[in-house]
Protein backbone atom coordinates (compact mmCIF):
# COMPACT_ATOMS: atom_id res chain seq x y z
CA UNK A 1 0.00 0.00 0.00
CA UNK A 2 1.56 3.07 -0.67
CA UNK A 3 -1.17 5.76 0.29
CA UNK A 4 1.65 7.48 1.63
CA UNK A 5 1.80 9.03 -1.31
CA UNK A 6 -0.86 11.34 0.05
CA UNK A 7 -0.35 14.03 2.60
CA UNK A 8 -1.08 12.03 6.14
CA UNK A 9 -3.58 13.75 7.85
CA UNK A 10 -4.32 12.18 11.03
CA UNK A 11 -4.74 8.40 12.34
CA UNK A 12 -7.30 7.02 14.83
CA UNK A 13 -7.50 3.40 16.53
CA UNK A 14 -8.66 1.77 13.04
CA UNK A 15 -8.94 4.50 10.33
CA UNK A 16 -6.46 6.73 8.50
CA UNK A 17 -6.84 9.72 6.93
CA UNK A 18 -5.32 10.87 3.51
CA UNK A 19 -5.33 14.77 2.09
CA UNK A 20 -6.61 14.53 -1.24
CA UNK A 21 -7.91 18.13 -2.20
CA UNK A 22 -8.42 21.33 0.14
CA UNK A 23 -12.09 19.96 0.51
CA UNK A 24 -11.63 16.14 0.27
CA UNK A 25 -10.04 13.40 1.97
CA UNK A 26 -9.15 9.63 1.60
CA UNK A 27 -10.35 7.73 4.82
CA UNK A 28 -8.26 4.16 4.80
CA UNK A 29 -9.81 1.32 7.24
CA UNK A 30 -6.80 -0.38 8.22
CA UNK A 31 -7.06 -4.13 10.52
CA UNK A 32 -6.05 -2.67 13.57
CA UNK A 33 -8.44 -3.77 16.30
CA UNK A 34 -9.05 -1.81 19.71
CA UNK A 35 -11.25 -2.50 23.27
CA UNK A 36 -11.33 -0.68 25.93
CA UNK A 37 -9.43 2.41 24.21
CA UNK A 38 -6.40 0.55 23.56
CA UNK A 39 -5.10 -0.96 19.95
CA UNK A 40 -4.16 -4.47 20.39
CA UNK A 41 -0.89 -5.45 18.68
CA UNK A 42 -2.20 -8.00 16.28
CA UNK A 43 -4.51 -7.48 13.57
CA UNK A 44 -7.86 -9.08 11.81
CA UNK A 45 -7.21 -10.22 8.29
CA UNK A 46 -10.02 -8.25 6.37
CA UNK A 47 -11.30 -6.21 8.93
CA UNK A 48 -10.97 -2.99 7.18
CA UNK A 49 -12.69 -4.10 4.25
CA UNK A 50 -15.52 -5.19 6.72
CA UNK A 51 -15.91 -2.12 8.48
CA UNK A 52 -15.68 0.05 4.74
CA UNK A 53 -18.13 -2.24 3.15
CA UNK A 54 -20.58 -2.08 5.96
CA UNK A 55 -20.71 1.56 6.21
CA UNK A 56 -21.03 1.70 2.58
CA UNK A 57 -23.93 -0.07 2.73
CA UNK A 58 -25.54 1.94 5.57
CA UNK A 59 -24.51 5.06 3.75
CA UNK A 60 -26.63 4.48 1.21
CA UNK A 61 -29.25 2.88 3.58
CA UNK A 62 -29.61 6.13 5.21
CA UNK A 63 -29.22 8.59 3.05
CA UNK A 64 -33.11 9.91 3.02
CA UNK A 65 -32.79 10.36 6.67
CA UNK A 66 -29.31 12.34 6.76
CA UNK A 67 -26.99 13.32 4.32
CA UNK A 68 -23.29 12.04 4.61
CA UNK A 69 -20.03 12.80 3.67
CA UNK A 70 -18.77 9.46 1.20
CA UNK A 71 -18.43 10.30 -2.03
CA UNK A 72 -17.67 7.07 -3.03
CA UNK A 73 -15.99 3.66 -1.94
CA UNK A 74 -15.54 2.39 -5.92
CA UNK A 75 -11.45 1.83 -6.42
CA UNK A 76 -11.83 3.40 -9.72
CA UNK A 77 -13.00 7.11 -8.17
CA UNK A 78 -10.01 6.83 -5.72
CA UNK A 79 -6.76 8.48 -6.65
CA UNK A 80 -4.18 6.57 -8.26
CA UNK A 81 -1.39 7.62 -6.00
CA UNK A 82 -3.67 6.11 -3.14
CA UNK A 83 -2.42 2.74 -3.43
CA UNK A 84 -3.97 -0.56 -3.56
CA UNK A 85 -6.70 0.40 -0.80
CA UNK A 86 -9.86 -1.64 -2.61
CA UNK A 87 -12.32 -2.25 -0.52
CA UNK A 88 -10.88 -0.27 2.91
CA UNK A 89 -11.17 3.29 1.43
CA UNK A 90 -13.66 5.60 0.60
CA UNK A 91 -13.18 9.13 -0.81
CA UNK A 92 -15.16 11.39 1.66
CA UNK A 93 -15.72 15.27 1.81
CA UNK A 94 -13.67 17.49 4.56
CA UNK A 95 -16.32 18.47 7.60
CA UNK A 96 -15.69 19.97 10.64
CA UNK A 97 -16.57 17.15 13.39
CA UNK A 98 -19.18 17.46 15.72
CA UNK A 99 -17.84 16.47 19.45
CA UNK A 100 -19.38 13.67 20.59
CA UNK A 101 -20.06 10.62 20.36
CA UNK A 102 -23.77 9.95 19.96
CA UNK A 103 -24.70 6.86 21.47
CA UNK A 104 -27.72 4.99 20.91
CA UNK A 105 -28.93 1.83 23.83
CA UNK A 106 -32.19 0.18 22.65
CA UNK A 107 -30.84 -2.72 25.16
CA UNK A 108 -29.55 -2.58 28.72
CA UNK A 109 -25.56 -3.85 28.21
CA UNK A 110 -21.74 -2.83 28.52
CA UNK A 111 -21.42 0.31 30.26
CA UNK A 112 -24.99 1.26 30.51
CA UNK A 113 -25.91 -2.08 32.33
CA UNK A 114 -22.48 -0.99 34.70
CA UNK A 115 -24.24 2.43 34.80
CA UNK A 116 -27.38 1.12 36.26
CA UNK A 117 -26.06 -1.40 38.45
CA UNK A 118 -24.50 0.77 40.70
CA UNK A 119 -26.80 4.16 40.46
CA UNK A 120 -29.94 2.81 39.06
CA UNK A 121 -29.87 4.75 35.49
CA UNK A 122 -29.01 4.38 32.31
CA UNK A 123 -27.12 7.55 30.70
CA UNK A 124 -28.40 9.88 33.46
CA UNK A 125 -32.03 8.45 32.24
CA UNK A 126 -34.20 7.11 34.76
CA UNK A 127 -34.88 3.40 34.60
CA UNK A 128 -37.09 1.02 35.81
CA UNK A 129 -35.98 -1.25 38.70
CA UNK A 130 -34.54 -4.55 38.34
CA UNK A 131 -33.90 -4.82 34.87
CA UNK A 132 -31.78 -7.73 34.04
CA UNK A 133 -28.72 -7.56 31.84
CA UNK A 134 -29.61 -7.21 27.86
CA UNK A 135 -32.96 -6.21 28.20
CA UNK A 136 -35.03 -4.21 25.81
CA UNK A 137 -35.63 -0.67 26.82
CA UNK A 138 -38.82 0.44 26.66
CA UNK A 139 -37.86 3.79 24.67
CA UNK A 140 -34.18 3.52 23.00
CA UNK A 141 -31.84 6.38 24.69
CA UNK A 142 -29.65 8.67 23.58
CA UNK A 143 -26.32 8.58 25.52
CA UNK A 144 -23.78 10.73 24.37
CA UNK A 145 -20.15 10.97 25.86
CA UNK A 146 -17.27 12.52 24.45
CA UNK A 147 -14.50 11.45 21.68
CA UNK A 148 -11.95 10.57 23.06
CA UNK A 149 -8.16 11.54 21.96
CA UNK A 150 -6.03 8.18 21.39
CA UNK A 151 -5.40 6.42 24.14
CA UNK A 152 -8.14 8.70 26.71
CA UNK A 153 -11.57 7.13 27.60
CA UNK A 154 -14.40 8.43 26.29
CA UNK A 155 -16.46 10.05 28.91
CA UNK A 156 -20.71 9.57 29.42
CA UNK A 157 -21.89 12.82 29.31
CA UNK A 158 -25.42 14.19 30.78
CA UNK A 159 -27.80 16.28 28.08
CA UNK A 160 -26.80 19.48 29.93
CA UNK A 161 -23.09 18.94 29.70
CA UNK A 162 -23.59 18.16 25.85
CA UNK A 163 -25.47 20.86 25.65
CA UNK A 164 -22.51 22.69 26.95
CA UNK A 165 -20.10 21.58 24.87
CA UNK A 166 -21.66 21.65 21.25
CA UNK A 167 -24.92 24.05 21.95
CA UNK A 168 -28.41 23.28 22.20
CA UNK A 169 -29.41 23.38 18.64
CA UNK A 170 -26.55 20.82 17.33
CA UNK A 171 -27.38 18.68 20.35
CA UNK A 172 -30.70 18.70 19.70
CA UNK A 173 -30.55 17.98 15.82
CA UNK A 174 -28.34 14.95 16.69
CA UNK A 175 -30.09 13.68 18.65
CA UNK A 176 -33.15 13.46 16.96
CA UNK A 177 -30.79 12.19 13.84
CA UNK A 178 -29.35 9.39 15.81
CA UNK A 179 -32.39 7.94 17.56
CA UNK A 180 -33.99 7.92 13.85
CA UNK A 181 -30.78 6.24 12.77
CA UNK A 182 -31.54 3.27 15.10
CA UNK A 183 -34.91 3.17 14.39
CA UNK A 184 -33.66 2.17 11.07
CA UNK A 185 -31.02 0.25 11.54
CA UNK A 186 -32.93 -2.23 14.12
CA UNK A 187 -35.77 -2.54 12.28
CA UNK A 188 -33.61 -3.36 9.46
CA UNK A 189 -31.38 -6.01 11.69
CA UNK A 190 -35.00 -7.53 12.54
CA UNK A 191 -35.38 -8.34 9.40
CA UNK A 192 -32.23 -10.10 8.72
CA UNK A 193 -32.60 -12.12 11.98
CA UNK A 194 -30.08 -9.66 13.98
CA UNK A 195 -31.12 -7.59 17.18
CA UNK A 196 -28.97 -4.10 17.11
CA UNK A 197 -28.28 -3.60 20.60
CA UNK A 198 -26.59 -0.21 20.83
CA UNK A 199 -24.73 1.81 17.96
CA UNK A 200 -23.09 4.84 17.98
CA UNK A 201 -22.98 7.83 15.41
CA UNK A 202 -20.40 10.34 14.15
CA UNK A 203 -21.44 13.68 12.50
CA UNK A 204 -19.74 16.42 11.15
CA UNK A 205 -20.94 20.13 9.70
CA UNK A 206 -20.33 20.82 6.24
CA UNK A 207 -21.77 24.20 4.29
CA UNK A 208 -23.66 24.50 7.60
CA UNK A 209 -25.44 21.02 7.28
CA UNK A 210 -25.20 18.28 9.73
CA UNK A 211 -23.97 15.33 8.26
CA UNK A 212 -23.26 11.51 8.99
CA UNK A 213 -19.32 10.85 9.18
CA UNK A 214 -16.71 8.33 9.95
CA UNK A 215 -18.82 4.57 9.87
CA UNK A 216 -22.15 3.35 10.19
CA UNK A 217 -23.92 1.16 12.07
CA UNK A 218 -20.45 -1.32 12.15
CA UNK A 219 -19.65 -3.97 14.24
CA UNK A 220 -16.55 -2.32 15.41
CA UNK A 221 -19.37 0.99 16.47
CA UNK A 222 -22.55 -1.27 17.56
CA UNK A 223 -23.55 -4.03 19.04
CA UNK A 224 -25.27 -6.83 17.13
CA UNK A 225 -26.64 -10.12 18.59
CA UNK A 226 -28.08 -12.84 16.65
CA UNK A 227 -32.07 -13.31 17.48
CA UNK A 228 -32.70 -16.65 17.52
CA UNK A 229 -30.08 -16.93 20.77
CA UNK A 230 -31.06 -13.95 22.68
CA UNK A 231 -32.65 -13.98 25.92
CA UNK A 232 -32.15 -11.31 28.89
CA UNK A 233 -30.29 -12.37 31.69
CA UNK A 234 -27.23 -12.79 30.23
CA UNK A 235 -24.19 -11.78 27.74
CA UNK A 236 -25.84 -12.83 24.42
CA UNK A 237 -23.21 -14.41 21.71
CA UNK A 238 -22.18 -11.35 19.13
CA UNK A 239 -21.02 -10.33 16.05
CA UNK A 240 -19.55 -7.37 16.95
CA UNK A 241 -15.87 -6.74 19.04
CA UNK A 242 -17.73 -7.99 22.18
CA UNK A 243 -16.03 -11.78 21.51
CA UNK A 244 -12.18 -9.71 21.93
CA UNK A 245 -13.54 -8.03 24.76
CA UNK A 246 -14.44 -10.76 26.82
CA UNK A 247 -11.10 -12.95 25.65
CA UNK A 248 -9.07 -9.93 26.41
CA UNK A 249 -11.29 -9.47 29.62
CA UNK A 250 -10.46 -13.08 30.56
CA UNK A 251 -6.69 -12.61 30.43
CA UNK A 252 -6.49 -10.58 33.64
CA UNK A 253 -4.93 -7.82 31.56
CA UNK A 254 -5.24 -3.99 33.50
CA UNK A 255 -7.18 -2.79 30.34
CA UNK A 256 -3.92 -0.55 29.36
CA UNK A 257 -1.15 -0.38 26.39
CA UNK A 258 0.70 -2.40 26.17
CA UNK A 259 -2.07 -5.03 25.60
CA UNK A 260 -1.09 -8.66 25.75
CA UNK A 261 -1.43 -10.71 21.90
CA UNK A 262 -3.97 -12.66 21.05
CA UNK A 263 -3.76 -16.56 20.16
CA UNK A 264 -4.00 -17.50 16.14
CA UNK A 265 -7.55 -19.42 16.51
CA UNK A 266 -8.62 -15.98 18.83
CA UNK A 267 -7.45 -14.19 15.59
CA UNK A 268 -9.05 -16.45 13.08
CA UNK A 269 -12.60 -16.44 14.99
CA UNK A 270 -12.57 -12.87 15.09
CA UNK A 271 -12.24 -12.49 11.18
CA UNK A 272 -14.92 -14.89 10.93
CA UNK A 273 -17.27 -13.34 12.67
CA UNK A 274 -16.98 -9.44 11.03
CA UNK A 275 -17.79 -11.85 7.78
CA UNK A 276 -20.27 -13.27 8.85
CA UNK A 277 -21.41 -9.67 10.38
CA UNK A 278 -20.92 -8.29 6.76
CA UNK A 279 -23.15 -10.63 5.11
CA UNK A 280 -25.45 -11.11 7.36
CA UNK A 281 -26.32 -7.09 7.55
CA UNK A 282 -25.65 -6.94 4.01
CA UNK A 283 -27.61 -9.79 2.46
CA UNK A 284 -24.37 -10.36 0.01
CA UNK A 285 -21.17 -12.28 0.04
CA UNK A 286 -17.98 -10.73 1.41
CA UNK A 287 -16.04 -12.21 -1.63
CA UNK A 288 -18.45 -9.72 -3.90
CA UNK A 289 -16.92 -6.68 -2.10
CA UNK A 290 -14.13 -4.85 -3.74
CA UNK A 291 -11.11 -7.05 -3.82
CA UNK A 292 -7.38 -5.54 -3.18
CA UNK A 293 -5.59 -6.81 -6.53
CA UNK A 294 -9.14 -7.82 -8.12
Amino acid sequence: MSEQALKHLYSGKVRDLYEVSADRMLMVASDRISVFDVVLPDLIPDKGRVLTGVSSFWFEQTAEIVKNHVISADPTDLPEIAGDVAGRAMLVQRTEPVRLECVVRGFLFGGGWKEYQATGLIGGHEAPAEMLEAQRLETPLFTPSTKAEDGDHDLALSPSEAVELVGQRVYDRVRELSLALYELGARYATSRGLILADTKFEFGMLDGEIVLIDECMTPDSSRYWPAESYAPGCSPPSFDKQYVRDYMDATGWNKTAPAPAMPSDVIANTRSKYVEAYEMITGFGFDDWYRSGD
